[in-house]
């Protein structure tokens, strides 16, 4: 995975998600999904952009199948933006990064 990009399970979702400090972007995808494997690079260049201010993660759904089934999605990829372990953006299908960056920098203090 690239530089900064994390990757998060059903075992590690409370201690780097619910519990983080910072806000968190998770990208829920599969190797089988093409457009999931088609939005990897923004998802990267995220991780790079936001080091240090925003937690940047994907989580396989085919090998973590609870916590996708808890926050209802049903769709990949769908994009999560959680702050102060609340759900405040959610991003379905393949969207620009200035998409992602219109929500992020609401959440992020320079």
């Amino acid at each position: 995975m690239a530089s900064g990009l994390m990757e998060f399970t059903d075992g590690n979702w409370k201690s780097e998600v619910l519990d983080s400090t910072i806000p968190v972007v998770v990208d829920f995808w599969a190797p089988w999904c093409g457009p999931c494997r088609s939005l990897q690079p923004v998802i990267e260049k995220l991780a790079t952009d936001y080091h240090g201010k925003v937690k940047v993660g994907k989580l396989n759904t085919d090998e973590n199948q609870e916590t996708p089934g808890n926050l209802r999605i049903s769709a990949i990829p769908t994009v999560l933006v959680f702050q102060h372990g609340k759900e405040v953006d959610r991003l379905i299908g393949v969207n620009s990064e200035n998409k992602f960056k219109a929500s992020l920098d609401k959440l992020v203090t320079s």
